[in-house]
């Protein structure tokens, strides 16, 4: 870890010495990183210098123990407790402050919820997903905005997007993204069965201009008219936006709003949040080949979380967490398995941080 130490401390100087350069001053979108990164690292630097400075003060208080004598020694001792305690937190606080920080961490998230296996009782299922949602921002304070929605038949939804500001919003939202499973009796079942079905949530940060730029030639623009439930038009223009972006594949549908232009814009938001996303799940890829991505393929045997109606139970299937509070986590009161899924990535992190020592 000493090595560490001293290459975190070196390009925390590298970097102050840096801020100063008028080339990095003209250029805002390279300051702004360097200077995030220069705030980062001076809160790790401080502590590395306060623990190296309460390694000299034990040390120092040992080699004057052993030719102290008397009330002398037992101050001593206690001196040195008292260094020792706070060499500890110390030490603490040094490794939450190297858990990598995630770069998403202060922006706000667009989800996007589709209907995936089981017919309409998974539209209907989207629709609770999105009410849960709902309830959650409004508690939380957050701003919701519906961008796109594509009702079904029978009140559901076969997908909503909506993009959700605030304070913390991706700090708790970002666990929500995956493959999630209902087990109830649908309104359609005339035997009373139990099916099982799910709905797809992705959870994408959204991005900036400054994070992903994109290039109009990129892009394949296609207009045509807003349909809804069964396919009906209902609306006389071209108003929907269909936006092509050609390098990747991506493609990204806005109909809700009445003018293309509104429609444009809003897909825009959701093609550059996309290509952000793709693009760290690529490096995130080098560094890990086994990693999956969030959608999965929606069936039933993918799954991150259950919903069991009959017994009012919910199971969070990444860290083997079941509650018996249903009802209440469809009303939005879902903290407790966002807080549970934050504390769980903590410990990993710290553990991994600890291996690496």
């Amino acid at each position: 870890m000493a090595d560490l130490h001293e290459e975190l401390e070196q390009e925390f100087l590298d970097i102050q010495d840096r801020l100063g350069d008028q080339d990095l001053l003209s250029d805002q979108v390279e300051y702004a990183k360097v200077a995030k990164r220069y705030s980062e690292l001076e809160n790790i630097v401080k502590c590395i210098r306060d623990i190296r400075s309460s390694n000299e003060d034990i040390e120092t208080a040992k080699e004057m123990l052993t030719e102290a004598d008397g009330t002398d020694r037992e101050l001593l001792r206690d001196e040195i407790n008292a260094a020792q305690i706070t060499l500890e937190s110390l030490e603490t606080q040094l490794r939450q402050l190297l858990i990598p920080k995630d770069p998403n961490e202060n922006k706000n998230v667009i989800i996007e919820i589709r209907g995936a296996e089981g017919g309409e009782e998974a539209n209907l299922f989207a629709r609770d997903l999105y009410e849960m949602y709902a309830s959650f921002a409004s508690k939380r304070g957050w701003k919701l905005e519906v961008l796109n929605s594509q009702p079904s038949d029978k009140g559901g939804f076969t997908t909503i997007t909506f993009i959700l500001k605030g304070n913390d919003v991706w700090s708790n939202m970002k666990y929500e993204g995956g493959p999630h499973r209902v087990q109830r009796v649908p309104v359609t079942e005339t035997q009373g069965r139990v099916h099982t079905s799910s709905a797809t949530v992705s959870v994408l940060p959204e991005a900036d201009e400054i994070d992903i730029r994109i290039e109009e030639s990129d892009l394949q623009v296609d207009v045509f008219r807003s349909s809804g439930p069964g396919g009906q038009s209902v609306n006389t223009t071209d108003s929907a936006v269909r936006i092509t972006h050609k390098p990747t594949g991506i493609i990204v549908s806005m109909q809700d709003e009445k003018s293309q232009l509104q429609n444009k814009a809003r897909a825009m938001v959701v093609l550059r949040s996309r290509l952000l996303q793709a693009e760290q799940e690529r490096i995130q890829a080098e560094q890990s080949a086994s990693r999956k991505g969030q959608m999965g393929g929606g069936g039933r045997s993918e799954k991150i979380r259950t919903y069991n109606f009959k017994e009012n139970r919910v199971t969070d299937h990444r860290i083997g967490l079941t509650l018996y509070k249903l009802d209440r986590i469809l009303s939005g009161d879902i903290n407790q398995v966002t807080d549970a899924l934050a504390e769980n990535e903590r410990a990993s992190q710290l553990t991994t941080l600890e291996d690496d020592e």
